[in-house]
């Protein structure tokens, strides 16, 4: 977890927004980038506009970050990263790939299957047939896979949040 996020995601949240990820990438000029999803799951251009609004206003107040950077705030997407240890709880049933950040007993460190649930703070996930428990501390990456059966649930959640 990034140390900014402690003083960050408060801001989202008082903007009304849920953070989803958070990444300061260096380079030349740094790039601050916010993903953030709306309580309802959805996040559009004016959303992605109104925090990034609110968290210009609240970074050059604070300012939590040496030197200059570029603010960057998006939607998760539908093939979203899962960054907390309830999405994978939320999204069971869907394909997704995991990357560990050590190897797994059998030398692996990236799998693409389908996610079970939770039990505990392990993730149980399905690869080839094989059903595998992963400590969530374990697990550096994961994101859905896009498929039809997401885009099928994306396109419902979005009209039912325009109802």
């Amino acid at each position: 977890m990034s140390q900014l996020e402690p003083v960050i995601a408060p801001a989202v949240e008082a903007a009304g927004y849920r953070l989803v990820r958070l990444r300061l990438m260096g380079g030349k000029t740094k790039t601050l980038q916010i993903m953030a999803e709306r309580p309802d799951g959805q996040m559009d251009v004016e959303d992605c506009a109104k925090l990034s609004r609110a968290l210009s206003d609240f970074l050059d107040q604070e300012d939590p970050i040496d030197g200059e950077y570029n603010l960057e705030v998006s939607s998760p997407g539908i093939d979203r990263p899962l960054t907390r240890i309830s999405d994978f709880a939320r999204w069971a049933g869907h394909e997704a790939k995991i990357e560990l950040t050590t190897p797994d007993v059998g030398g692996r460190k990236r799998f693409r299957g389908t996610l079970l649930g939770l039990d505990g703070k392990d993730v149980l996930f399905e690869s080839g047939g094989a059903k595998m428990t992963f400590a969530f501390r374990n697990i550096a990456e994961a994101k859905l896979v896009l498929t039809d059966k997401l885009i099928e649930e994306d396109l419902k959640a979005r009209k039912k949040a325009q109802v």
